[in-house]
């Protein structure tokens, strides 16, 4: 079991962590209230159309970081979020972890995904955050404009959690600029439906804007 300084690390990376990867992207600098939801590991029929839709009817914009393998098998919810004009991401085909993969077959492997998604995908996020700081500059050089970690994780892909305390964990860290992660997933399952709606009221109604990666400026691009 993650000690709560694990926890800790993994919800908010302290700067030390941040510094090791200056390719990438963790938080976007503004003293604007906007914040930056991004989703990772869809589509799929279960979640990801009941994202899009709360998010239309909010009004606020997200970034899909999307495994190829679930574009493949679902392209018609995969369509959703390109037709509501939101941002794309790629998280490769298979969700390859790294530090278990070698590098070639971790290139191939994006490489399948941005095949199968068939559209300008300029934004990487590696699967667990698991990346090198050599690696990161080298995909930024090939293939991607920008690695996209993240400035708050909330876990609500942690089964050990109640929905409750993956609000607290979202509400409690989230600052301007922040790139928030949550997951259109089975295995997040209602703790990333409650702690959506719980963003987009608690931060609407506390002055914040949802935006996504699109045209923001992204540190040493």
């Amino acid at each position: 079991m993650l000690s709560k300084l694990a926890h800790n690390l993994i919800i908010q990376p302290p700067e030390p962590i941040r510094r090791l990867f200056p390719h990438s992207v963790w938080r976007i600098p503004t003293s604007e209230k906007k914040v930056y939801l991004t989703f990772d590991d869809g589509p799929i029929p279960e979640q990801t159309p009941w994202v899009v839709e709360t998010l239309r009817r909010y009004g606020a914009k997200a970034t899909f970081f999307c495994v190829g393998d679930n574009v493949r098998k679902h392209p018609d919810v995969f369509q959703l979020i390109l037709q509501n004009d939101f941002c794309l991401g790629c998280h490769t085909m298979n969700h390859l972890q790294l530090w278990r993969t070698s590098w070639t077959e971790y290139e191939q492997n994006i490489q399948l995904a941005l095949d199968t998604m068939n559209c300008p995908v300029r934004l990487f996020r590696p699967p667990h955050g698991q990346m090198s700081p050599w690696r990161a500059a080298q995909l930024t050089r090939s293939r991607f404009d920008r690695i996209v970690f993240w400035d708050v994780m909330p876990e609500d892909y942690n089964r050990q959690l109640s929905p409750a305390e993956v609000c607290q964990n979202l509400l409690t860290h989230v600052r301007p600029g922040s790139i928030i992660v949550l997951h259109d997933s089975i295995k997040a399952g209602d703790r990333m439906r409650t702690a959506l709606l719980t963003a987009l009221d608690t931060l609407s109604a506390d002055g914040y804007v949802f935006d996504d990666l699109k045209n923001v400026y992204l540190p040493n691009k």
